[in-house]
């Protein structure tokens, strides 16, 4: 029945690796199901998966057809008989646990890292981290950061490993529009899930903050960012040698040094104003700075490594753009720009959603050796074919003279 004979792995085989005895111990170890008639946690998750993979642009309206659907119920065994409206959707939305949810999901990445080839896993060591924006009109989003459009917004801090989302954050309140205050806290919850890691965390300018750079520093957390070029600075050691080698390929080497960072301390004067102080912080970093060949711009990059060449430096950072590229998958093919529910809870549950989907989608492009768009297209008629074969066989007949090649 396989639709597409040259693939190595289809949608029957990805979901299979979700098994249903984990989807039946989670409803009572979380209780997702305490109070629900309908909406089953089961059924949410098979609802949004399905959802999610189906429709161009996802709404309560979209969910609610999807969920009285045939097609939908005989995919996913459920009673043909059960109904349900947009506004059980979405209180149910609002108040089932996401912690359900949470747990598919860390153990989907789990069974997928698996997948990788040992040379792949060292690959993988390096974790691009970054966030991304999502408004809605302030009289809808209950909560959210105010930005200057007159919206409220909803911060997606994403930990990225080069082909799965590792770990992600949902930020609602204002002090968390600050990447200095987001990304750090992204990337301690990750340390803690991965505790023997040996992870190289990439982050863009929106980390500045010298003091998370020492805490990250003293908690052994290797990190690489870019600085910004009028960064303070006391150099204290060349790492560059006489006969080194200063074509990078794409650059020139310009600096690279051991460097003590200055920061600022908020502190009141006589009169009860509060004033920055600067200071040098006592811990060392590394500075590498590098020339483009295409435009001659300088770009700064600070580090706690200094164990990696200055090229290898510049290129683990030019690989942190996999992250954008994953951004704009999520926001074009699945939705993500779009809010489903407009409270946290919701919104947890929706992106937890959406990164299962999401991971499902890249691993079969990993492994079919496909784009995108083709994976997201194929995996939705793979799932048609499955819905059509099951109706097929219902109904008394032989799915396989039908999808006859």
């Amino acid at each position: 029945m396989a639709r597409f004979k040259d693939h190595k792995i289809n949608i029957k085989q990805l979901l299979a690796l979700i098994p249903e005895e984990l989807i039946a111990k989670l409803s009572l170890t979380t209780q997702v199901d305490h109070y629900s008639k309908v909406l089953h946690g089961n059924k949410m998750f098979y609802l949004l998966l399905y959802g999610i993979l189906e429709n161009e642009k996802l709404s309560q309206r979209t969910l609610e057809d999807t969920f009285n659907d045939s097609i939908f119920k005989t995919l996913f065994d459920l009673d043909a008989d059960e109904k349900v409206r947009r506004s059980s959707i979405s209180e149910r939305l609002s108040k089932i646990p996401p912690d359900y949810f949470r747990q598919i999901y860390e153990y989907i990445y789990d069974e997928f890292i698996q997948m990788y080839t040992p040379t792949e896993r060292e690959q993988h060591n390096l974790i691009r981290v970054d966030s991304s924006m999502v408004s809605e009109s302030v009289g809808k989003l209950m909560e959210g950061m105010d930005n200057q459009s007159g919206k409220k917004a909803v911060k997606y801090s994403v930990a990225f490993d080069g082909i799965l989302p590792c770990h992600f954050n949902v930020f609602t309140t204002p002090v968390y529009g600050s990447e200095d205050m987001a990304l750090p806290e992204v990337i301690n919850e990750h340390v803690k899930k991965d505790a023997n890691h040996q992870n190289i965390y990439v982050l863009d300018r929106g980390l500045q903050s010298t003091q998370t750079m020492k805490n990250f520093s003293a908690n052994q957390v290797t990190f690489i960012c870019r600085a910004k070029e009028n960064r303070k600075f006391v150099e204290h050691e060349s790492f560059i040698t006489e006969n080194q080698e200063m074509d990078l390929g794409e650059s020139y080497l310009i600096k690279d040094c051991r460097i003590q960072l200055y920061a600022g301390l908020l502190i009141n004067n006589k009169r009860g104003n509060q004033h920055r102080k600067e200071y040098l912080v006592d811990t060392h970093f590394r500075l590498v700075v590098v020339k483009s060949k295409k435009d001659d711009k300088q770009i700064w990059f600070l580090t706690n490594d200094f164990e990696q060449s200055a090229k290898d430096i510049a290129q683990a950072y030019k690989r942190r753009w996999d992250i954008e590229v994953f951004f704009r998958f999520i926001k074009q093919e699945l939705n993500v720009s779009h809010l489903v529910s407009l409270n946290k809870n919701g919104i947890q549950v929706m992106l937890y959603m959406t990164l299962i989907v999401a991971m499902m989608v890249l691993m079969y492009k990993k492994r079919n050796e496909i784009g995108y768009k083709t994976a997201k297209r194929r995996m939705a008629m793979e799932v048609r074919d499955l819905a059509i074969a099951q109706i097929v066989v219902l109904c008394g007949g032989n799915p396989d003279i039908y999808f006859k090649t």
